[in-house]
């Protein structure tokens, strides 16, 4: 396996673009990706080899499907008829995508490789938003029965708070913490602070979870270039390698879940990364991670190993968690402030990861990050995807 290295990063800003247009937001992160990669030579998208698009349902969301050709035409790769190939893992789309363009990547069959992650999800009324997200939990089990992702996620809040004491102010300084993050985010949806008050008193969306506690409906569009490390040098030095990307599945329902509390598929998918990449949590720097909802995040620090279950609460009460904490979680803003525009997502993690190894990330930067992290799921776990990165290999 060839080392794989991120050349160039763009992303658009997340929030309510209604302004802009499914391909306008494509070609945006593309151009801004391109430009980026560029430092020692233009780098076109003729020269793109074979590109992956992660997208959960445009065909739902608005009514385009075969994204994967319109990325090529727009990107100028049909000037080749370079490949380019469509994702879809729920909110892992992005996440998948990044480990299929790895793979073949790492594996000699490309040497350059774009990845876009690519979601508009605010041209739809808030009730056919809700239908098109159920689509990733089971819908003849789950959905069928009225069942939504905010109270999916209610259910494994309300399970963690029995069976290990996690308190409504924990669930709610996850929240604070990554508003505070977005604050300094200029790509961020919301970039305003909030406090432990405002969650308590933003609607009930699912009891224990309230308005505050949800990431929002977004859209957005994010794009990283991969290349091996001897083709990367030509085009820049300021280089970020994938030191370990893997995959894993769990349950596509809830309900077959042995625990409600634990993402087997994240617990699978963190160890085989570290084991690849010769690390321990310990050795990680900060992580962006997928917290859609506060519990989330919760559950993603102990699934990675950042403690023992059940201790998840701890952590964010005692500021392990903040930007200048034993490990820093979501400097971005997470997708509770920076915003979840579900198939952008995935890559949008690595665009953070990249800016903050760079020391580019201004007044969110994590000081002394040499090693980050990305923690991709789709649906309730049913898909995850990490990913480790290091400035120097």
């Amino acid at each position: 396996m060839r080392k794989v290295a991120i050349i160039g990063v763009g992303m658009t800003k997340f929030g309510e673009l209604w302004d802009k247009s499914l391909r306008q937001l494509l070609v945006e992160s593309g151009l801004e990706a391109l430009e980026d990669a560029s430092e020692k030579r233009t780098l076109r998208g003729k020269d793109i080899e074979a590109a992956y698009i992660g997208n959960m349902s445009a065909g739902l969301f608005n009514e385009q499907e075969h994204l994967a050709a319109m990325l090529a035409d727009y990107t100028g790769m049909t000037e080749g008829n370079r490949p380019a190939t469509k994702v879809e893992a729920a909110c892992a789309s992005g996440g998948v995508a990044l480990y299929n363009a790895y793979l073949a990547v790492a594996s000699g069959r490309y040497n350059i490789v774009a990845v876009c992650g690519l979601e508009k999800m605010t041209d739809l009324l808030s009730g056919s938003v809700t239908d098109a997200l159920v689509s990733a939990a089971d819908r003849e089990y789950e959905a069928f029965y009225g069942v939504t992702f905010p109270s999916l996620y209610a259910m494994m809040a309300r399970r963690h708070m029995h069976d290990y004491g996690t308190t409504l102010e924990q669930l709610a300084l996850v929240a604070v913490k990554n508003h505070r993050n977005g604050y300094y985010n200029p790509k961020a949806q919301f970039r305003r602070l909030i406090t432990v008050e405002d969650v308590y008193r933003s609607p009930v969306i699912a009891d224990p979870l309230r308005l505050l506690h949800c990431s929002p409906v977004s859209d957005g569009a994010a794009t990283i270039i991969l290349a091996d490390a001897k083709t990367a040098k030509k085009y820049t030095d300021r280089l970020v390698y994938i030191l370990a990307c893997a995959q894993a599945s769990d349950t596509l329902g809830l309900y077959n879940r042995k625990d409600l509390t634990t993402m087997e598929s994240v617990v699978s998918a963190s160890k085989v990364a570290y084991e690849t990449a010769r690390l321990k949590p310990k050795d990680i720097d900060f992580v962006e991670a997928h917290d859609c909802f506060t519990i989330a995040e919760i559950m993603a620090y102990e699934d990675l190993g950042f403690c023992e279950k059940g201790r998840g609460g701890k952590m964010i009460e005692e500021g392990l968690t903040e930007i200048d904490g034993e490990i820093p979680f979501n400097p971005s803003g997470g997708l509770k402030a920076k915003g979840h525009p579900v198939g952008a997502t995935g890559v949008a993690q690595a665009v953070e990861v990249v800016l903050q190894l760079r020391e580019e990330a201004e007044q969110r930067q994590v000081k002394g990050a040499k090693i980050g992290m990305s923690h991709n799921i789709g649906g309730t776990g049913s898909t995850a995807v990490v990913t480790i990165y290091g400035r120097d290999v």
